[in-house]
């Protein structure tokens, strides 16, 4: 019995006001220590039921949940806000969050140090990205977050596109020209005025070329060069790998 009781966790946060909490919460935060401001958060939710610092406190705890990696938390935990709070002040905030943690989720810090782009790895949570910027700038058009959310938008829509051609480059390159032709022919119709176009055009012909059907070839040549004047395809092939279409954001 001793030995439960002197292994008890002690609240130091029992004597503490909400605004005591919230105070070291931040401090934990600004320091870095996700970890640590998280529980405090969730102490704060409890304390300060029913006004606006708890509604605060869960937008805050999401945000250190994202920064600590805890993204399927930081998820959640937007997602019950959403839920209990559609006419909170900081409802638009929400949803910026909400698409920052699949945006920042799906890049990762792996892509920084590979030059490994959106449009090589899962779209799904790129397009979960997508859904809640688009949101967001519906609904809340005048929001200072929409214009970010609204490159973001933009960013992501080439990143799918790029992703269609991805893996039809893959295919080119193995010799499955039937499928390379169906996946370049899915970007430019699902798609439209992304950079990733050009090279599906290019794909397309490069295929055609392979399988000896040459009036396809032919045709896509000419809407190549008529669509793309400057296309460095026609000369130069694919990009290399170190000259990528997308930035870091």
């Amino acid at each position: 019995m001793l030995s439960a009781c002197s292994s008890t966790d002690i609240d130091k946060t029992a004597e503490w006001s909400p605004n005591k909490i919230y105070s070291e919460a931040r401090e934990e935060v600004n320091a870095g220590a996700y970890d640590k401001a998280v529980p405090l958060f969730e102490k704060l939710e409890g304390r300060a039921a029913g006004t606006p610092l708890a509604q605060q406190a869960q937008l805050e705890k999401a945000y250190a949940q994202w920064k600590g990696g805890e993204v399927a938390q930081a998820q959640s935990t937007l997602d019950r806000f959403i839920r209990l709070h559609p006419s909170s002040p900081a409802l638009d905030y929400a949803l910026y969050l909400r698409g920052l943690v699949n945006f920042n989720d799906n890049l990762g810090i792996l892509g920084q140090f590979t030059k490994q782009d959106l449009s090589e790895r899962d779209q799904k949570a790129a397009k979960e990205s997508f859904e809640s910027f688009k949101d967001l700038a519906s609904r809340f058009p005048d929001s200072k977050y929409t214009p970010d959310a609204r490159q973001r938008m933009t960013y992501i829509v080439n990143s799918l596109a790029q992703y269609e051609v991805h893996v039809a480059r893959y295919y080119f390159n193995r010799g499955a020209y039937v499928a390379a032709i169906n996946r370049a022919q899915i970007a430019i119709a699902d798609y439209r005025d992304v950079p990733a176009l050009e090279e599906a055009t290019y794909i397309l012909m490069r295929s055609y070329d392979a399988l000896g059907m040459t009036d396809m070839r032919d045709d896509t040549r000419r809407v190549l060069v008529a669509t793309y004047p400057k296309s460095a395809y026609i000369t130069r092939g694919f990009k290399g790998k170190d000259d990528p279409w997308w930035k870091l954001w």
